[in-house]
């Protein structure tokens, strides 16, 4: 089958962990644990697209907090 041939009619709304990492989910489906509405709801590659716009930095939340934290003991030890 070709990608011609499949047509996903499925409408999908943008979902994000508490990590801030993005995810599309079937719109008709409850949210699953751990994931909340990310302000999207639309055809997949609509979808897709509004992620690439605003997923900018894919490191977890968790790694961002502790890469900032170390950074700014950094510049204490140097002042």
């Amino acid at each position: 089958m070709s990608d011609d041939e499949y047509e996903d009619d499925t409408i999908y709304r943008v979902v994000v962990n508490d990590e801030e990492q993005y995810s599309i989910w079937p719109d008709y489906k409850e949210l699953p644990p751990g994931w909340r509405d990310g302000g999207k709801v639309g055809p997949k590659q609509e979808c897709v697209e509004f992620i690439d716009r605003v997923w900018t930095d894919m490191r977890p939340l968790s790694l961002r907090k502790l890469m900032e934290q170390e950074e700014r003991q950094a510049m204490d030890q140097t002042q």
